[in-house]
């Protein structure tokens, strides 16, 4: 019986061999590919996918800027949806294109990998580094209309999902004086199945921050699909020293104006804007052809190597330093730091289509040889300026330590180990974190609660006491000498700071269950403020949950009801009859629940309403932050002043 197995098993791989051969490999010709897998050439076709289309269609405009002719870029998100970019570049060439034999417009929008970006000439420096952005935002649209103007004569081309709709014509003259680019497009709702809304906030981010990196271009933002257009107009002719200016918005910093260094090394060009704060984040952008380098690279190693060499140069030319003294570390003198780094490479080699790292040693010897003689120049001529550098660096490195103390009380010899957790935790039983949730809940009377109607399997209870340290305005010695905090990473099982994994956190649910009144905001910000500022990647991971427990419950005979709002008590009220009269309960806090009603309205997945934290908004989330838990307090009044009015007497 078990040969015949083997032999049944052979002839059925003999079978299936014979059908597999060259009719079966397929051949995806045009922009059939690109249909196929968006995902290959856009990252997604989630929200993320769709801005990259316009990303791709403004880095074309951008590349007319670094060439020298583009002075203004136009954004304009129409009233049914669709998106037009235009800009006052050289417009595409429309001449016939040798290889393809097709006018160049053609080939760009439907043949891959073509443009003036691969050594023709057309271009030194270009951000649009793959030649696939406008043929890929083509192949993923329902319609693309383009509209040149070039050398006196206007012309126009459209497109149906991919292919030439109706050839290229001229439709009419302009002034020599007029040229330029108008791409005008619709995503295709068949391949963005999630969504094809565009978000104002995402598109004015990127725009903004364009606007920052090119200084002098004035790049303008419309949306016509609100009631009243608006246009947005973002023009700076400071460059990315704006850009720290902005950054450091409603910080108190060291120095009036952001040290700038502007130089050419080896055909880069180098860009770094910098500020210190007396605050203790440090945020560095780094940039490589406008392209946000998230993951950093050699531009950014090199800023950090002469940034540490030169101020530990200058500490002991000018004896700061004791002769016990050792140099400071590049982290220490990073903290309370705002940089901006932008080089322009003419040929950027970047790890991944998606950009984000930039490989070019090269680029390592530019900014380091461009930075350090400004800056070293700069702390000899400024001493004052000079000696409070040194001098913070000094009190991270004090903090630094004392921290290093700190954190060995949360490290556990394992992620899932349990017998060094906290007393005060109430752990779940399984070992599975991609199951575990834990909630983190306002007051030991909650807690309670929480604890008797969980699901002990899944779900673990933190009970927290009062308000936890604002760690936005405090030192990482101050903020691990906080027992809650030390209490949380405990649980949590990931380290902290320079140890922080995400992949040993113990729980990839960890929900923040306060009372729905003030306080109870004011913990959840603080909680918030602390997983942005050390807890990021279980952000960026989606780990982090906000739960929204009911404000009323209406009780009336067997009849009960959950709500969350005074204007929907006062509509079910009124929907009901008047016998028997209805009971109504409001909940100043979670304490006042039963363990019944706790689960049932709050930690029942199948009824619970749960918002997920989200880091799509990160700037303004990290502006939000600076603002309402930072040292100013005058950008904080204000703030309070001007929506004082949304808010609702709750007691009335």
């Amino acid at each position: 019986m078990a040969d015949q197995n083997e032999l049944d098993k052979v002839k059925k791989y003999e079978e299936e061999a014979d059908k597999y051969n060259a009719s079966q490999i397929q051949v995806l010709g045009g922009l059939e590919a690109v249909r196929k897998r968006p995902g290959m050439y856009i990252g997604s076709t989630s929200s993320q996918g769709l801005h990259h289309l316009v990303w791709e269609i403004i880095d074309n405009s951008i590349d007319e800027r670094l060439a020298g002719f583009a002075t203004k870029i136009e954004v304009t998100v129409e009233a049914d949806g669709s998106v037009t970019v235009q800009d006052d570049g050289r417009g595409i060439p429309v001449d016939i294109q040798a290889k393809t034999g097709r006018p160049a417009l053609e080939t760009v929008f439907t043949v891959l990998h073509a443009g003036g970006k691969f050594g023709g000439g057309g271009y030194k420096v270009s951000g649009g580094l793959h030649g696939v952005g406008a043929s890929v935002v083509n192949a993923l649209s329902t319609k693309v209309e383009v509209t040149v103007m070039r050398d006196g004569k206007k012309y126009f081309i459209d497109f149906d999902h991919g292919r030439v709709k109706d050839e290229m014509k001229q439709i009419g003259t302009v002034p020599e004086t007029e040229h330029g680019t108008i791409v005008h497009f619709y995503p295709d709702p068949d391949i963005f199945t999630e969504t094809t809304t565009f978000d104002d906030k995402i598109l004015k981010n990127r725009i903004r921050e364009l606007a920052f990196l090119n200084r002098g271009l004035k790049l303008t933002f419309t949306d016509k699909r609100k009631e009243t257009a608006e246009t947005d107009v973002y023009h700076y002719e400071g460059g990315i020293r704006e850009y720290v200016k902005f950054l450091d918005e409603g910080s108190e910093v060291l120095f009036d104006e952001p040290i700038y260094v502007e130089g050419d090394y080896d055909g880069i060009n180098v860009e770094v804007a910098l500020q210190y704060t007396t605050g203790y984040k440090t945020t560095m952008l780094t940039f490589a052809n406008n392209i946000h380098t998230y993951e950093g690279g050699m531009h950014e190693a090199g800023f950090k190597t002469a940034l540490t060499r030169v101020v530990n140069d200058y500490a002991n030319k000018a004896k700061i330093f004791k002769s016990k003294d050792e140099n400071l570390s590049g982290e220490d003198i990073r903290e309370g730091m705002t940089a901006v780094v932008s080089v322009k490479h003419p040929d950027p080699q970047f790890e991944g289509q998606t950009k984000t790292k930039l490989g070019n040693s090269d680029a390592r010897t530019a900014v380091d040889r461009a930075f350090s003689e400004t800056f070293s120049r700069f702390l000899m001529e400024n001493p004052s300026t000079a000696k409070k550098i040194v001098e913070k660096g000094q009190l991270a490195e004090r903090a630094r330590v004392a921290a290093k103390r700190a954190r060995e009380v949360t490290r556990k010899k394992s992620g899932l180990e349990i017998a060094n957790l906290p007393g005060k935790l109430a752990d779940n039983t399984s070992n599975d974190p991609s199951i575990s949730e834990l909630f983190i809940v306002e007051g030991d009377s909650a807690g309670g609660s929480a604890k008797q109607g969980r699901s002990r399997l899944t779900q673990a209870i933190l009970p927290i006491r009062g308000k936890i340290l604002n760690v936005q305005k405090a030192s990482m010695d101050r903020i691990l000498a906080n027992q809650e905090i030390r209490t949380l990473f405990t649980a949590l099982g990931t380290g902290f700071g320079a140890d922080f994994d995400v992949n040993k956190a113990r729980y990839h649910k960890l929900i923040i269950m306060t009372d729905a009144d003030v306080d109870g905001a004011h913990i959840r910000t603080l909680l918030l403020t602390l997983f942005y500022r050390y807890m990021r990647p279980m952000i960026d991971k989606g780990y982090v949950y906000i739960a929204r427990p009911p404000l009323y419950q209406v009780r009336q005979g067997k009849l009960v009801k959950y709500l969350d709002t005074d204007e929907e008590l006062h509509d079910y009220l009124g929907s009901l009859q008047p016998s028997p009269k209805p009971i109504v309960q409001r909940y100043k806090g979670l304490g006042e629940m039963d363990p019944e009603q706790l689960w049932e309205t709050t930690m029942d997945p199948e009824n619970r309403r749960l918002d997920r934290v989200s880091p799509e908004y990160a700037k303004d989330a990290d502006a939000v932050f600076e603002m309402l838990m930072g040292n100013e307090v005058g950008p904080r009044r204000d703030f309070i002043e001007q929506n004082a009015k949304y808010v609702e007497n709750l007691d009335a």
